[in-house]
């Protein structure tokens, strides 16, 4: 493979000169969106130059709050223009996480819409920093005692808030940056540079920011794009949440790097994408496995005249028959399978469109071009041989550039010789395929969500009825995985189910619910006394009767 020695804003422009005409993003379920990539580039261009007015400058953080707006995709690629680096904020947080994500990251400037679902995201602003409201407020130079680092809000509607810029501001505002002063700001970016901060669960803590540059993740998604076959003529339906590298990077910049069109969801919503895939003949669509199951129960999902060759499955184990059905009743004769994670841009392997179809169903596939992978013994560090079983390292082109203000946990991910410890068990076949067989950490999956357990765990022992408290995931037909929060009251303290269910709500975003809470008398332990997490899943797996749950095979 030929490495892309490119920014984000340098490839874009190339394409665009190249494929001026071609369709770049038009939307079909909540806006009047449809561009060309001349079109589409000289709207990143005013963006970034309102941006600049502004006072964004080389190296600022601008978080961006939001579904898959179109705005949400002028921001990406009029920052990564002017250096300044995207902060991608989960739509479903709320105060508790929000505050937490927008404070470490140091973000400057941040993008939002109202709000999306149970999270109203004007007036958790409104609450974190109440500044806003005050008389003679300088809405350009916030000060916010509870975000510091915090200099300007805008607001992606056309409202006009205390203490907010409006989005439609930023185009009157780029009249005022000339030529001169737009190509100076956009001289000596380098394709190392930081242009993405994900937050992602790690082994311990709160979530890190993942530190990605232009070189991990154009290079990353090229290598998915060429693994898909993409090609100018291609249509990438994208249900998945821009925020998520499986939206960023799979999807958006797997489109971008083949001159493709995107055709996003605002969210997911069965329906609204089986139109999208009928209306715009879609080749492609991306989804974690739920959203392929919502397709496929739709009752009338079969009258949908579709196109579709072919898309990508991740984000969490995919049942093997729920790959059967994607091939034989959507059509998605070369649906392929992702391996990877945040922390490796994030694929790391993938079948190919043409694999057979037990390779494409029954394994992640080979590694990508210009990435090393080993699987080792995670007690001694041996490099174990085919078809054993230990953790999956990674080293290479993807890794990413470290946990943002997190040296020691940065240490603790990536070697002294550059390998990324996943924290997944895999093994590996004789033809270099590899399988996921389970996970050292203690992480939590649900429909591609990253939960850490310890986060709610903390979060709950705040409750003044628990006493102690252990999260865990158990299996989930439709999502993979479930929360379970298994707590042990306080002496004489009573507590409901649907009241620790509230607690959490109230404070966190809707996935980090649990769906199941038992309260228990004491936790299984062992000789050592150490809480023994897998037996607590075995236990719930009998006394939920979800067997058929967890014996559903995956790739």
């Amino acid at each position: 493979m030929e490495f892309l020695n490119y920014t984000i804003g340098e490839w874009i422009d190339k394409i665009a000169a190249e494929y001026p005409d071609n369709l770049a993003v038009t939307y079909t379920d909540k806006y009047d969106y449809r561009r060309t990539y001349k079109e589409f580039v000289a709207e990143c261009d005013k963006i970034a130059r309102g941006f600049l007015a502004l006072g964004v400058k080389r190296g600022d953080h601008i978080a961006i709050w939001s579904t898959n707006t179109p705005q949400w995709l002028l921001t990406l690629f009029a920052s990564a223009k002017i250096g300044a680096v995207l902060v991608t904020v989960n739509t479903a947080y709320k105060i508790h996480e929000a505050e937490y994500l927008l404070k470490q990251s140091d973000t400057k400037f941040l993008v939002t819409s109202d709000g999306f679902k149970d999270s109203n995201y004007i007036d958790i602003l409104n609450r974190l920093c109440p500044e806003m409201a005050e008389p003679g407020c300088d809405r350009a130079n916030l000060n916010c005692a509870r975000l510091p680092m915090l200099r300007a809000i805008i607001t992606i509607d056309d409202i006009q808030r205390p203490g907010m810029f409006r989005w439609n501001e930023l185009y009157e505002l780029a009249e005022s940056v000339s030529d001169e002063e737009y190509a100076e700001a956009r001289k000596g970016l380098s394709p190392h540079d930081v242009v993405n901060m994900q937050y992602t669960s790690g082994t311990t803590g709160f979530p890190k920011g993942v530190m990605l540059t232009h070189y991990n993740i154009l290079n990353n998604a090229k290598t998915i794009g060429d693994r898909m076959k993409f090609t100018p003529a291609d249509k990438l339906c994208i249900p998945v949440p821009f925020f998520h590298c499986f939206g960023l990077v799979l999807s958006i910049l797997a489109c971008v790097t083949h001159a493709s069109a995107m055709v996003p969801i605002d969210h997911y919503n069965p329906v609204k994408v089986m139109e999208a895939l009928e209306k715009e003949q879609c080749t492609a669509v991306h989804g974690v496995p739920k959203m392929f199951i919502g397709l496929l129960e739709l009752p009338n999902y079969k009258d949908y005249k579709l196109n579709l060759r072919t898309g990508i499955m991740a984000g969490s184990p995919c049942p093997i028959k729920l790959m059967r059905q994607a091939i034989d009743e959507l059509g998605m004769r070369e649906i392929t399978i992702v391996y990877g994670q945040t922390e490796a841009s994030p694929g790391c392997t993938q079948t190919l469109a043409d694999d057979p179809i037990e390779v494409r169903v029954n394994t992640v596939g080979r590694a990508f071009p210009g990435v090393e992978i080993k699987i080792i013994d995670p007690a001694t560090g041996k490099t174990l041989g085919p078809n054993e079983n230990g953790e999956l390292c990674v080293r290479g082109y993807n890794v990413m550039k470290g946990y943002y203000k997190m040296p020691e946990a940065t240490a603790q991910a990536i070697d002294a010789e550059g390998w990324l410890h996943t924290g997944d068990i895999a093994c590996v076949d004789e033809n270099g395929n590899y399988k996921i067989t389970g996970r050292l950490k203690d992480m939590i999956i649900r429909g591609g969500e990253n939960i850490y357990p310890k986060e709610i765990e903390d979060f709950l022992y705040t409750h003044p009825a628990v006493s102690d408290v252990q999260v865990i995931g158990v299996p989930d037909r439709d999502y993979g995985e479930e929360i379970m929060a298994c707590i042990i009251l306080k002496k004489g303290a009573v507590c409901t189910e649907e009241e620790i269910k509230k607690y959490v709500a109230d404070s966190m975003a809707r996935h980090k619910v649990p769906r199941y809470v038992w309260f228990m008398d004491e936790f299984p332990i062992n000789a050592a006394n150490k809480i023994l997490k897998y037996k607590m899943r075995e236990m719930a797996i009998e006394r939920l009767s979800l067997q058929d749950a967890a014996s559903i095979e995956t790739a």
